[in-house]
């Protein structure tokens, strides 16, 4: 019995802290943050992906899909341009949720690092477009950016860290495992079925679908396949109460940042305690420095496991494929190179804003 609550608090301390915190900002405030519409569909959309990925899994496609990744050279380096491209046209979430199955599917020794290299390279991927990531999509709405412009003012950040996880992707030693696991077959049919489910959830994450049509596809799911609707709740959970407790946050300091030239150290520096998103919401209302703002919401989506959304996919998602199996490890490296990754962005900001010094 301790033993189980030992292993539930390791893969669930992430939620146990944000319901706690959750409880007392709300206590403090008198009353429970309102979730609006555009809050919490993205989470319904989230809850989607996750189900039709599990169809995907199920079938056995990503098994296959990273069988023959495994095969050749340079397997490190190819699942990161696959992530980066990936997230620079599906957003983010969706190239975690699709690529860190097929990492965690891959017969090789020591996935960590290969782990936080593809969920670091999904940032970088992310921020180079509009919306990759959705404080980008809300920056870009907000401030009317011309789209040319805004990639233009963000490619330093990409391309400067997508040379820097290329270079760094040759240490990564990939040992395949010795034991020898028997060849599954794909369900093509199955397969077929939620590629396309897939496809639709995408297209109606970039609103050229309604909705409406994720719904239909959820009812399918659930008539035809109802094994799919096995996964990891808590993520979700934790996930809405998060939102919820960042607009408590947001409520009991809105009113004391007095310094809006500093845009870029609030917005990477608050982001490790309130998550990029948002402080993106946070600061739009004391400053015009678009570019700044861009910066250091992506740059501070490096660091701490709560800095984006995206980091908790990550872990969350690690611990569910590996249950408690090193994620102590797996913890501390992914802070620890996601910190190298923070400071690295300081640097290109300093390479590529002369106006840094104006701050000061």
């Amino acid at each position: 019995m301790k033993k189980q609550f030992t292993n539930f608090f390791i893969r669930e301390w992430l939620f146990l802290f944000s319901f706690t915190a959750f409880g007392i900002t709300s206590y403090m405030l008198g009353s429970f943050p309102e979730y609006t519409q555009k809050e919490l569909i993205p989470i319904f959309l989230l809850f989607a992906l996750f189900v039709v990925v599990k169809g995907i899994e199920n079938s056995n496609l990503l098994l296959k899909t990273a069988s023959i990744l495994e095969k050749g050279v340079m397997l490190p380096q190819k699942l990161l341009f696959i992530t980066f491209i990936l997230s620079s046209i599906i957003t983010i979430d969706v190239a975690l949720i699709t690529m860190l199955p097929i990492v965690f599917a891959l017969k090789i020794k020591k996935k960590e690092k290969l782990t936080i290299l593809v969920a670091l390279t999904a940032h970088i991927g992310a921020a180079l477009t509009p919306f990759g990531t959705p404080q980008n999509l809300f920056i870009y709405s907000y401030y009317g950016v011309d789209p040319f412009t805004f990639i233009k003012t963000i490619a330093p950040f990409s391309i400067g860290m997508l040379i820097l996880f290329f270079f760094s992707s040759f240490f990564i030693k990939v040992r395949p495992i010795d034991i020898k696991y028997k060849e599954k077959k794909v369900n093509k049919p199955s397969a077929s079925i939620y590629l396309i489910l897939f496809t639709i959830i995408v297209l109606s994450i970039l609103h050229i679908f309604s909705i409406n049509i994720v719904f239909l596809a959820l009812l399918f799911i659930l008539f035809f396949d109802k094994k799919c609707f096995q996964i990891d709740y808590f993520l979700l959970f934790t996930f809405l109460i998060f939102i919820g407790l960042t607009t408590n946050i947001k409520m009991m300091i809105g009113t004391m940042i007095y310094h809006p030239h500093h845009t870029f150290l609030l917005s990477s520096i608050m982001s490790q305690f309130l998550s990029n998103v948002p402080t993106t919401l946070l600061l739009n209302k004391f400053t015009t420095e678009w570019e700044a703002l861009l910066w250091g919401s992506n740059v501070g989506g490096f660091g701490s496991i709560i800095a984006a959304l995206a980091n908790l996919i990550t872990y969350k998602m690690y611990i569910s494929y590996n249950n408690t199996k090193n994620v102590k490890s797996f913890l501390w490296q992914f802070i620890f190179f996601g910190y190298l990754a923070f400071l690295f962005g300081y640097l290109l900001y300093f390479i590529s804003f002369s106006y840094f010094l104006k701050i000061f």
